[in-house]
């Protein structure tokens, strides 16, 4: 029996675990998890565990509020010890964050394959921690599962086809778990005991490039306060960016709630008008929902739904946030046409690793 060990540091990897983790047991495909605590969540719970149909990790490392060196540095340290004591066949990373590259390293340096999820991904921005993580994880790998033609374009531009590593495009597994997620949202969620607008705009920030300049986060806010004068917007907030408006003694007009839960988000992102988001996954699940997005940055690594007409990048311009936020007040767009895959991305990834 293949083993393989997957190394998780932060919700979203969860659920994208999920997906891969129902499709090894269908192949009897023995896999252990590796929870490395990267970002702490008290919600983490095994009721957490239960609802998401997760299979709960074999290991806490437990390791977060750290810098960017003493984080990857300890995780490296802890994979390694696992590593050398389970002998894996493979170890699977998810997306582009310290966990990511820490399980990438100490299973390289051990010569034990690594398989990137989400590989070929490229914002072109070096100033995003993100970004040197993806790079440098995708060098080492020995299986790059793309998402789309864009990530397959982009390895196959720096060189990978003259490298003893296998490309495969597969699709996005976020899409797989938006479609499995979205008929027990409709259980699980209570969200709407919270809000009550018969219509509304959903929006997230997080990004550091937003929260710690107080200049874009200013703008950001200027520019939502206006939109919510036609239609209510809503975000759900983390405590930390709650905090620095409060410090900026910005003051925002529209709706904040606390954080979401993954089930809350799939219903927001279903029953709003329009996204407004710096998030990667938000915008991906924008598409997946059938909502135009509007992004606040420079740059993403999702192109081809800029390509498409389907999301307009603004950065912190809240001029340009208000004419985006027009232009889709009146446009129709096709959100049925294929760009990750459909829902079949983990069963071809979970085929190709029983394979190799």
């Amino acid at each position: 029996m293949k083993k393989i060990l997957t190394i998780v540091g932060a919700r979203p990897q969860f659920v994208k675990a999920a997906t891969l983790s129902r499709q090894f047991q269908l192949l009897g495909i023995e896999e252990k998890i590796i929870h490395t605590g990267q970002h702490f969540d008290a919600n983490m719970s095994d009721v957490f565990f239960e609802e998401m149909e997760i299979p709960k990790p074999a290991y806490q490392l437990d390791i977060h509020g750290l810098t960017h060196g003493a984080m990857t540095g300890r995780m490296l340290e802890g994979i390694e010890e696992i590593l050398l004591k389970e002998n894996p066949d493979g170890v699977l990373v998810y997306g582009d964050t310290n966990s990511t590259l820490a399980g990438a390293l100490a299973a390289a340096k051990l010569h034990i394959p690594v398989i990137h999820v989400e590989a070929g991904l490229r914002s072109f921005n070096m100033k995003m921690p993100e970004e040197i993580n993806r790079i440098l994880t995708d060098r080492i790998s020995n299986v790059l599962f793309c998402p789309t033609d864009t990530a397959v374009n982009n390895l196959k531009r720096e060189g990978f086809e003259n490298m003893p590593v296998q490309i495969i495009k597969n699709g996005d597994v976020m899409q797989d778990a938006a479609i499995y997620y979205a008929a027990k949202a409709e259980q699980k969620s209570k969200i709407f005991n919270r809000i009550s607008f018969p219509e509304f705009v959903l929006a997230t920030i997080h990004r550091q490039e937003n929260t710690d300049s107080p200049d874009n986060l200013k703008n950001i806010v200027s520019g939502l306060n206006e939109i919510n004068r036609q239609i209510p917007v809503v975000i759900p907030i983390h405590p930390r960016t709650r905090n620095i408006l409060t410090q900026l003694n910005i003051v925002p007009e529209f709706t904040l709630i606390d954080p979401a839960s993954y089930f809350d988000m799939i219903m927001l992102l279903k029953s709003c008008k329009l996204v407004i988001t710096d998030s990667g996954g938000v915008q991906k699940e924008a598409f997946f929902f059938g909502k135009h997005c509007i992004t606040l940055r420079e740059q993403t690594e999702w192109v081809e739904l800029v390509e498409n007409g389907l999301n307009i990048l603004v950065g912190s311009d809240s001029i340009k946030l208000k004419d985006a936020f027009e232009y889709f007040k009146t446009k129709k767009s096709n959100f049925n046409i294929d760009l990750y895959g459909k829902g079949l991305a983990a069963e071809k990834a979970a085929k190709e690793i029983l394979k190799s």
